[in-house]
């Protein structure tokens, strides 16, 4: 029985909803089992009941959100690729076709903008290592397949290059989306409350402009190599 499908009603399902929306709010090793059914209004013994543990819990949980996000990345980057009929796609296109999924996602959720954002930035942040096994597979496809498309989009930039700088730009994306509330704070409102799609606009040229680095003239980025150290 495959234990991380949630069906669209019942039992299972309450408990997945309560368990989201606490993992959200207050992160996954903050949240025990009994905080879990005493939300959902059911026994601890139903945990283990439908997901064999508290960690078949988290893993239906984080497959739930994460599986439509990288189906619908890989369904755009098809769409685009077909569009460009071989040719290079444009940096942007190809951003946008990693990012909107998080957007249309958000859009579906019964949570809300802010606690959604915030749930599957926590699910890479503390969950990163302890993914489950179809999500693994998963990612590998992606990963696969952006970083080709990426290699047409960046002449130049070596296969590994991309690797990390796209390593970099996905650990900034889900910062962002968890940590906006300590932004909002620090701030002291100066940041604003911008939309998604702001958002999304500024994260989009954020990374494109790390992603060109060194191209621009025409650097010879594998020659260069990494800055080994930094004059302040």
């Amino acid at each position: 029985m495959d234990r991380t499908s949630v069906p669209e009603s019942g039992a299972k399902l309450k408990l997945v909803e309560a368990a989201e929306a606490l993992f959200a709010e207050r992160g996954f090793e903050a949240v025990s089992v009994r905080d879990i059914t005493k939300k959902a209004a059911m026994n601890i013994a139903s945990v283990n009941y439908h997901f064999g543990s508290r960690d078949g819990l988290v893993a239906a949980v984080m497959t739930r959100y994460v599986t439509p996000i990288n189906e619908e990345r890989i369904a755009r980057l098809d769409a685009i690729e077909r569009r460009w009929a071989g040719k290079a796609v444009p940096l942007e296109e190809v951003l946008e076709a990693f990012v909107r999924p998080m957007v249309t996602q958000v859009r579906r959720s019964e949570l809300s903008e802010r606690l959604f954002l915030k749930l599957v930035g926590r699910t890479f942040g503390e969950q990163g290592n302890a993914m489950p096994p179809v999500l693994i597979e998963q990612f590998k496809v992606v990963c696969s397949r952006f970083v080709k498309a990426l290699s047409k989009s960046l002449p130049g930039l070596p296969a590994e290059e991309i690797l990390w700088r796209m390593h970099f730009v996905v650990g900034a994306m889900y910062h962002a989306m968890a940590q906006e509330d300590v932004l909002q704070m620090i701030s002291q409102g100066a940041a604003g409350s911008p939309t998604i799609e702001t958002t999304l606009a500024r994260f989009t040229r954020f990374a494109a402009a790390g992603l060109r680095n060194g191209l621009e003239t025409g650097d010879a980025v594998v020659a260069k190599g990494p800055q080994a150290t930094f004059d302040f």
